[in-house]
């Protein structure tokens, strides 16, 4: 197989959670497993930019996550925080319940290889908020962590 062509950054707009609202941040990121014709799982770089967060805390019932420190620094957000730096690596396997996202706190940007199992189906919990979206290919359906459906939001 030949040398995969890493393709070049791309920027994502924030835009708010389509159930929370709120907005984590700007970043970059290269989707290099496509790229390579990886079907199984997914491999991007990120790169997350000062003052944001990857994600909300949240973990997968059926989806292993692992990041790679290239460079700069984010802290790991879990019940604790760990300072992650290049180098360094954190695995999330899938069912374990421990919540996690990065947030770069950082005056620089700080990039990472993100790897992970890419399910059709899913389920990511979002204890910090009682939410829990049921991923099933594109869709999503969101409910509370109960079950229940999660209210209706009042804004637009």
């Amino acid at each position: 197989m030949p040398k995969t062509v890493i393709p070049e950054l791309q920027t994502e707009v924030p835009k708010p959670h389509p159930v929370l609202e709120c907005l984590l941040g700007a970043y970059d990121y290269s989707i290099i497993g496509e790229a390579g014709g990886l079907t199984q799982f997914g491999v991007h770089i990120e790169v997350l930019r000062p003052g944001s967060k990857s994600s909300l805390r949240h973990w997968h019932e059926t989806e292993d996550e692992m990041i790679y420190m290239l460079s700069g620094e984010v802290v790991l957000i879990e019940e604790t925080e760990t300072r992650l730096c290049k180098g360094d690596a954190a695995c999330w396997p899938a069912g374990a319940a421990t919540a996690h996202c990065l947030e770069n706190r950082s005056d620089a940007d700080a990039s990472y290889l993100t790897i992970g199992t890419r399910n059709r189906v899913d389920t990511i919990h979002y204890p910090d908020h009682n939410l829990i979206t049921h991923k099933d290919g594109a869709a999503r359906r969101y409910s509370q962590s109960d079950g229940s459906p999660y209210p209706e939001r009042t804004s637009k």
